[in-house]
């Protein structure tokens, strides 16, 4: 099989491995979609872990089952879940799923950039999820991002009436829009420095736009006559955090859904937060088993269009160009893998 074996942003070579041997309890997925996801350009993170072949974002059929796996049969159409929690710690008896360590060690072999994949035992048996009838493989490619953005939505309790500042419009950032915008937010605001993203936010449900951050709260006071109840940072730069706190409203709660660059520090005023504020910081990070099942729910009833959301559609050998164009983030939203598809062939 052919497999995008990742080296750097700029370096990423189509190998021909095996396809992977199952065992007992496990099965063998070939690859329709996988999406490229922002976490895929993170060097800094996976430096010490390179070569590694990416991508999570991933929806095939199942083309073999090991012995004893009973809830899963040959053709069967499904998202597969990278990262499955054990549903038996003190963390998942809490609801904090992804603070599971079992989350944090399970993985695919090898990653969706890849003609077929072998899912580990756990991954079978608590991390595929069957795709609704009317939702096709690139579709269903979603259900792990935007699994992520229901479960940061659901940590700040967005719902019908609340005032919403988006800073960061790219792929995360237009999903927490759509979502947002499905769950009857009175008004979402959307900022981001890269003026091409900005039509994509109106066209997903943002109220009003501006490249200029700094510009939010006297945007969201004029619109409003307050300022945000919840404010969506999908950038960890620290001038983006900055001005997310400066169109937050008292009471407010700020959700931090990235990651920043190793040693970003950010200052906040404990007082003014304390005595004045009263505001709630929270993050999240991945999503669990229930989040993947309402994605996959939301896409069915085309309450989120994912479908409009893509820009561009890859063969596994044109890959490097996939990543050029989620990197440059001028002319893409989302980018989807087709790895059985090759150019050449």
């Amino acid at each position: 099989m052919l497999v995008a074996n990742y080296y750097s942003n700029k370096d990423i070579r189509l190998e021909e491995r095996p396809i992977p041997q199952i065992d007992e309890g496990e099965c063998l997925i070939k690859i329709q979609a996988s999406g490229v996801c922002g976490s895929d350009l993170m060097e800094w993170y996976r430096k010490d872990s390179v070569p590694v072949v990416l991508g999570h974002e991933t929806a095939g059929e199942i083309i073999e089952v090991g012995e004893g796996v009973n809830h899963l049969k040959v053709g069967d159409r499904v998202v597969a879940s990278h990262h499955v929690p054990c549903l038996e710690c003190r963390h998942c008896r809490r609801g904090h799923e992804t603070m599971c360590q079992t989350l944090h060690t399970t993985t695919f072999d090898p990653g969706g950039f890849s003609q077929y994949v072998r899912l580990p035992k756990i991954n079978t048996r608590l991390g595929v999820f069957p795709i609704p009838e009317n939702v096709t493989y690139e579709e269903a490619s979603f259900a792990e991002p935007l699994a992520c953005v229901l479960r940061g939505q659901n940590r700040v309790n967005l719902s019908s009436g609340d005032v919403i500042v988006v800073i960061g419009s790219g792929i995360s950032g237009i999903l927490h829009i759509a979502l947002a915008k499905a769950r009857d937010a009175e008004c979402i605001i959307a900022a981001d420095i890269n003026k091409k993203r900005l039509p994509w936010a109106q066209k997903f449900g943002a109220d009003r736009v501006t490249e200029d951050a700094n510009a939010l709260a006297s945007m969201v006071m004029k619109q409003t006559g307050r300022k945000a109840d919840i404010v969506i940072l999908t950038t960890g730069h620290p001038e983006a955090i900055q001005a997310g706190f400066e169109a937050a409203d008292e009471g407010a709660t700020v959700l931090l859904f990235a990651p920043s660059d190793p040693d970003t520090t950010i200052q906040i005023d404990i007082n003014k937060l304390f005595f004045k504020h009263d505001r709630t910081v929270t993050t999240t990070y991945a999503n669990s088993p229930n989040d993947l099942k309402e994605a996959l729910k939301l896409i069915s009833e085309k309450k989120i269009p994912v479908a409009d959301m893509i820009t561009h559609r890859i063969p596994l050998d044109e890959i490097q160009y996939g990543f050029d164009l989620v990197q440059n983030g001028l002319e893409s939203l989302k980018v989807i893998v087709e790895p059985l598809k090759i150019s050449n062939s």
